[in-house]
């Protein structure tokens, strides 16, 4: 085990919890925002599948985190006040906040996670329309997961340029939740583009398991053709197409961040069939879901020799 690997490990027995069931996490500079005097600075962060299991308590911690939830259910209690939380929630807390978070053990939660330090933190997270121990439920594109994973897999390799390349797209990230925060302040005047936007969220969630137009209608409570009627007018496409396209975006991340096999990525997202399943990556995509697999297998030939 060489330095690098003593200290992550030191670390991470140190500041995450050991109750999840799989994780990507990375560790920066930890102190460079006193240093340098930055406003704002990106201390550590990942993605983390948490176990039925997870229980996080802090009474206190060195950073502000702002927690991003994907997948499952669960709840968080900031500074005594308990809420429900799931896909699309969006919290923050800081060194002085007491924290709880669950999971719902037959859900349990995917979330992601970044430690921030330096004196612009809290008015940054104003900004983004979550303020530190007010959790939002924001409507999130899926864009936004994106780039969330984005920030992930920039920074775990760690080294000057994975720390301002994470940086920079982690700004891009907060922008994202800021323009959210923004579009959400105007969706009162608007009560009908605001049910579609809460019912896209609801598809984003839950699209690796969907299938037809039928299974989305009846998960967002409304008529098929009420439903088609929204995508048409405020996304400019079909129900079903929206469907396949974020169904292809969460193969490509599979593909990217795993060394799962094509069929493996194609049942993640509801395809019994490879074949047909390459089809459609490769109408979305422009490219054939094992040229992924080859650039990722590259990579890690590249790494191993450097």
């Amino acid at each position: 085990m060489n330095t690098r690997d003593r200290r992550d490990s030191t670390l991470s027995r140190a500041l995450l919890s050991p109750q999840v069931a799989a994780a990507r996490t990375f560790f920066l500079d930890l102190g460079t925002a006193r240093r340098r005097g930055r406003s704002l600075t990106l201390a550590m962060g990942g993605w983390e599948r948490c176990r039925p299991d997870y229980a996080l308590v802090r009474r206190r911690f060195p950073y502000f985190v702002i927690e991003y939830i994907v997948g499952g259910q669960g709840t968080v209690t900031l500074d005594g006040v308990r809420r429900p939380v799931g896909p699309g929630e969006v919290f923050a807390y800081g060194p002085a906040t007491a924290v709880e978070l669950c999971c719902v053990e037959e859900q349990p939660l995917e979330k992601y996670f970044f430690a921030l330090t330096g004196p612009g933190v809290a008015a940054r997270l104003q900004r983004c329309g979550v303020a530190v121990g007010a959790p939002r439920s924001l409507v999130v594109s899926p864009e936004a997961t994106s780039v969330a994973e984005e920030v992930v897999r920039a920074a775990v390799p760690g080294g000057p340029m994975a720390t301002r390349l994470a940086e920079a797209l982690l700004e891009v990230w907060l922008l994202r939740l800021e323009e959210s925060a923004t579009r959400r302040l105007g969706l009162a005047s608007d009560p009908v583009q605001a049910a579609f936007l809460r019912g896209k969220a609801l598809i984003d969630a839950r699209a690796e398991t969907l299938g037809s137009l039928a299974e989305m209608a009846a998960l967002v409570n409304v008529e098929p053709s009420t439903l088609r009627r929204w995508f048409r007018t405020h996304q400019g496409t079909s129900p079903y197409q929206y469907l396949l396209r974020r169904k292809m975006n969460l193969a490509a991340e599979f593909l990217l961040a795993s060394d799962c096999l094509v069929k493996e990525a194609a049942a993640r997202v509801g395809f019994s069939d490879a074949d047909h399943f390459s089809r459609v990556f490769r109408a979305v995509h422009g490219v054939p879901p094992r040229r992924l697999r080859v650039g990722r297998a590259a990579e890690r030939t590249a790494r191993a020799v450097t």
